[in-house]
Formats: structure tokens, sequence, C-alpha cells
């Protein structure tokens, strides 16, 4: 009676090879059905392919030994898919933030793209409805899209009166976590759980409108920095951004459109800051 599939079959049948196996065994993340005490030849049962192959998959993943172990001893069939999904979910953000970092370094290397259109632009105080908290720099974007979200749904489009903007305290920037404020300007403000009304005061502002998707809405904010920097301005408070076009407005990401607005006041000689 046959007793199972060589070591040699195994890795033919799975496209792994013999040395891999050896180490998914020695490491605890596959035994053999069975190991011939003679010979000790190492002998696999059919229904194993698909675990080793789910195997070398998560490891091509890298996903920790520990955690590859937990995922195919456990016999709920939801608790797996759980456990991979969370992985899955971390591999999507890696590939966001690799994403990003490719964009903006492709930027970086085109020195005609350094050229910005800067405006100097005074904003009057305004009126508006708001979703403000202390947020974490590493949770602003999922923050973001539940105070937008939240405004959206009290505020339909015929309510509105302008494109929805965020003031970001420097310490977000700075420290990692600070004040986060979105907010939309309505014809009839009025406050709803934690939307608040809110007066904004009048800024004076160095404008720059950032083109496109926001992987690489960093080298904008470097540039108008660097442009402030340049004209002898200092920044005076937080970041403004207004969202001309974003998201909610269109999936052509090539349409989007934001406008940055630094707080800013000019140097005077001998000034410090």
């Amino acid at each position: 009676m046959r007793t199972g599939l060589t070591i040699g079959e195994f890795a033919t049948v799975t496209h792994l090879s013999v040395r891999t196996l050896r180490r998914y065994h020695e490491s605890g993340l596959l035994a053999p059905a069975k190991v011939d005490p003679d010979t000790s030849y190492r002998y696999y049962l059919p229904d194993q392919i698909a675990t080793a192959q789910v195997i070398h998959r998560l490891r091509e993943l890298d996903v920790p030994l520990a955690e590859i172990k937990s995922i195919i001893t456990t016999d709920d069939p939801h608790q797996r898919a759980d456990l991979i999904a969370g992985h899955l979910h971390r591999l999507e953000a890696e590939l966001d933030r690799t994403r990003a970092a490719v964009v903006s370094l492709r930027q970086l290397l085109l020195p005609d793209a350094a050229v910005l259109d800067v405006e100097l632009r005074s904003v009057p105080a305004r009126t508006v409805v708001a979703v403000s908290a202390e947020v974490r720099l590493e949770d602003s974007l999922d923050w973001f899209d539940r105070a937008m979200d939240d405004l959206d749904a009290a505020f339909p489009p015929d309510e509105r009166s302008g494109p929805a903007g965020g003031r970001y305290a420097n310490e977000l920037f700075t420290g990692g976590t600070g004040v986060m404020t979105v907010f939309r300007p309505v014809h009839r403000p009025r406050g709803d759980g934690r939307i608040k009304v809110v007066d904004l005061p009048a800024a004076d502002l160095a404008v720059a409108v950032h083109a496109g998707p926001h992987d690489d809405i960093d080298v904008t904010y470097g540039r108008l920095g660097n442009w402030v920097a340049s004209h002898a301005l200092a920044v005076d408070g937080p970041v403004h951004e207004t969202y001309l076009a974003g998201p909610r407005d269109t999936g052509d990401a090539r349409r989007w459109r934001t406008e940055i607005g630094w707080p800013v006041f000019r140097l005077t000689p001998g000034s410090s800051q």
C-alpha cells in the first residue's frame, strides 16, 4: 500500500524545492505526514499540497513565522481568513506608501516642475460647520474620511456654499499629534453632535495649488515652503487646505485640485522666529 508522496514528488506537485520543504519541517510550519524511522524518508499526503502552497505565498509576502503558524493551525476558516486579511491590509498600506514615495521622487527629480505659482491672498473671516479633534498623524487619513462623511451626511450639496477645507496645526507635522479641523461653508450653519459652528479668523495666506492625486502633495508643500522662505515670509498659524476638487467630486485623480495655504507674515530685519 502506498505510504504517500515522497518529498521529491511533493516538491514537484507543489513547485517547492526539497530544501524549502525541509526548512518548513524544521521550523514547525509543515511536518510530513510520516517519517520512516529506518530511512528518515519524509512522506506527505495529497491534502497537504494546498497547505504547503499557502505557506509559500505567505512567506513571499513576508508574513512572520508565528503568524503563519496561527493561520495554518486554526480550524476556523473565518478566523483563518481574518488573519490573512489583516496582513493583506498591512501590505496594501505598505504599497500605498511605496507608491507615494516613488511619485514624490519622480517629481523631485524634475527641475522644471520646481517652478510653482504662488498667490498672496487675504482670506476674510468666515462662519462654517466643522469637525475638530486632536489626531495622531498616522490616523489622520481615516479621521479625515470619517469627519467628512459626517459633514456630507448632515449638509447635502444644496446646502453647501463653497468647497470643503481643513486647518491643520503645525504640531501635527512637527510632533506627530495635533489638532485637525475639517469644515464646509454652508448657507445656514448649525451644530449637530460633533459638528460645531466655527468662526474662522481672517488670514493672510501664501497659496499654491496641488494638481492631481495626493501621493506627492508633500512635494508641493516643500516647494511652497521654499517660496515662502525665499520671499522673507514666515509661517504664522495652522496650515490651510481647500479641496477645490477631490475624491468626493470625481474618480479621476488627474482632475483633483487642492489649494495649500500657509498663513504668513513678512519678516523684518533683525526679527527672529
